[in-house]
């Protein structure tokens, strides 16, 4: 039987650790700062803070000249991975949501971003289809959670060798961690569904893949 009180006491250590470190994480200026702020205020998703440190030490490093992202939201991500790519690089992003959408070009043309982030709004499971093979030299994905796996195959096509594939969320506030049936029922299609997309993507010869404990859990694959 697990003792209750260490896993409050570790959940609290972790709470503790990820405090500390978002402590030393600058907040962003401006008009981007305002973006982040009002999504977080309207419970619209974006990437957390820890998360948006590790991408950019990836982009920095990397320096894409052409990068994919599933999941716009409003544009946040978008803009702000804007700044590392490589010189003259551009965003393809996806989102489903029409309103969202519309948000995001707004954001995107009030930083003058318009000639470097092109979105497209639809289901980026079918979007995803449209793409040219092996166009992009970097992925971000960031949308519906139960969708992972179906996108798989079209993100791997896409991605060149030598790209960078970075899933977020993988770690679904910890659910993803516990059996089947002790999540709630609501979830458990998205909970198996990302167990599936966590072993793909840890068991497919053509990638190289990490998985860390970075927010709410990042996935860094490298495609061969």
């Amino acid at each position: 039987m697990q003792d209750v009180s260490k896993i409050s006491t570790d959940k609290l250590s972790l709470e503790r650790i990820s405090s500390f470190i978002k402590s030393y994480i600058t907040d962003d200026e401006g008009e981007l700062g305002r973006i982040y702020a009002t999504a977080i205020q309207d419970k619209v998703p974006v990437m957390r803070k820890e998360t948006r440190e590790l991408i950019k030490t990836q982009l920095i490093m990397k320096k894409p000249m052409q990068l994919l992202e599933i999941g716009t939201a409003v544009g946040y991500s978008s803009v702000y991975m804007s700044k590392y790519l490589g010189e003259g690089g551009k965003i393809t992003t996806i989102e489903l949501d029409e309103e969202r959408v519309k948000i995001a070009r707004a954001n995107i043309e009030k930083l003058g971003k318009s000639q470097v982030i092109n979105v497209l709004q639809g289901d980026a499971y079918e979007v995803l289809k449209t793409l040219p093979d092996e166009a992009y030299d970097f992925a971000f994905v960031d949308a519906a959670k139960g969708q992972y796996v179906n996108y798989y195959p079209d993100v791997m096509r896409v991605v060149k060798s030598g790209g960078v594939i970075i899933s977020d969320n993988v770690l679904q506030d910890g659910d993803v961690l516990e059996s089947h049936f002790t999540v709630d029922k609501r979830n458990r299609t998205i909970h198996d569904r990302m167990r599936e997309y966590l072993y793909t993507i840890t068991h497919d010869d053509r990638l190289d893949t990490a998985i860390l404990s970075v927010g709410d859990g990042v996935a860094i694959s490298v495609k061969r």
